[in-house]
């Protein structure tokens, strides 16, 4: 999970100067920049005798840092320090899909190196490039002329498809996951790390954990899925609304398309303007010149070949799903090695997503 200012971030230059971050930024003073430089000297052209690390401000994820070695600019990504859940913050396979996807119809920064091993700066990381572009975090998008804004989200919805329409065997994928049972997978998946973080009942939760095996849909596709495909988790070309690159690929793996779809939707159209995600719950969409979930879908569906349309199964998934993630995060914030300063505040939406989860199978049974 991404940082919530509107900034402009990291991605491959294609020409032209690399674009300046917007939001805060703090200098890195948890990696030993010199073992970093010496490093990167022997593996990576352009880099050394010295490097400078300059830490992205927000993310709830893998810490991020842009990375100057007097030639060339870049992004470094690694995990977080401390005590983590198991298969959390998997930069080796962010690293490997986006390497896979760069020949493919899906905008990924190119990727430059990953490190393995965790005595060079403590933990595991990647290195990539960067282009100029426009992180736009919050969905009302209150920078961009009213008239242009559905041009933004028809961008998001094409990406999407396109990302499910990657031939994953050609990419070299086809061993990234498993095929098939996705869904009852994700909810043991999800049940698990639940048991884990969690510090107190949630009779939401429960009634989630209880409905969504024995609501289990029968159609079982299998494509790659981005896991966390949203508004803040792209980048737009400067000035136009065309998606340069998709970022924040941790949770990717090989799923049922419509688990994207709906995790999309849930950031979009069932957060609030004043909760992570900055969503469009509430608002006068219409009079803001921003579309309703069910034209982004059509958008998506229309673009995708993919049959719909996107159920209610998907969507409490999604918020089930969420919820765990949210709670993981505040899980971290009690540890201390919480990627982000607003991590105990966010954690707080776990509760209120499952509750519209159990929300909507209520509507579904009234």
């Amino acid at each position: 999970m991404e940082p919530l200012s509107h900034d402009r971030r990291h991605v491959r230059p294609t020409s032209g100067p690399v674009s300046a971050m917007t939001s805060s930024t703090t200098s890195s003073a948890d990696i030993d920049t010199r073992a970093l430089a010496a490093y990167l000297a022997a593996r990576v052209d352009g880099a050394g005798p010295a490097v400078s690390l300059t830490r992205l401000g927000g993310g709830q994820s893998n810490p991020t840092y842009f990375l100057d070695t007097g030639s060339r600019r870049l992004v470094l990504r690694k995990r977080p320090a401390g005590t983590l859940l198991p298969s959390a913050h998997a930069v080796d396979r962010e690293y490997r899909v986006q390497a896979a996807l760069a020949d493919t119809g899906v905008a990924v920064p190119r990727m430059v190196h990953f490190c393995d091993d965790p005595a060079v700066i403590g933990t595991q990381f990647y290195v990539m490039e960067r282009v100029d572009g426009r992180v736009l975090h919050d969905n009302s998008l209150p920078g961009i002329p009213i008239g242009e804004r559905r041009s933004y989200f028809d961008a998001l919805a094409r990406m999407l498809a396109a990302i499910h329409a990657v031939d994953v065997n050609a990419a070299g994928l086809g061993s990234y996951g498993r095929s098939g049972g996705f869904a009852a997978r994700q909810i043991a998946r999800w049940t698990k790390q639940w048991q884990l973080s969690a510090t107190a009942a949630d009779p939401a939760m429960e009634r989630l954990i209880d409905w969504l095996p024995r609501n289990l849909p029968e159609d079982d596709r299998t494509t790659l899925v981005h896991g966390d495909f949203r508004l803040g988790n792209v980048m737009f070309h400067p000035t136009e609304p065309r998606i340069v690159a998709v970022l924040d690929w941790e949770l990717s793996t090989l799923g049922h398309p419509l688990a994207d779809l709906a995790h999309s939707c849930i950031y979009t159209w069932m957060m609030r303007p004043e909760e992570y995600g900055r969503g469009l719950a509430g608002l006068d969409r219409a009079a803001l010149g921003l579309p309703e979930m069910d034209a982004f879908c059509r958008a998506y569906f229309e673009a995708s070949g993919q049959a719909g349309p996107l159920t209610r199964f998907h969507l409490v998934l999604a918020l089930f799903r969420n919820a765990v993630i949210f709670e993981g995060i505040a899980a971290r914030a009690r540890q201390g090695n919480a990627a982000s300063d607003d991590a105990a505040e966010v954690g707080r939406l776990a509760p209120a997503l499952a509750a519209r989860g159990v929300a909507l199978i209520e509507e579904a049974t009234a």
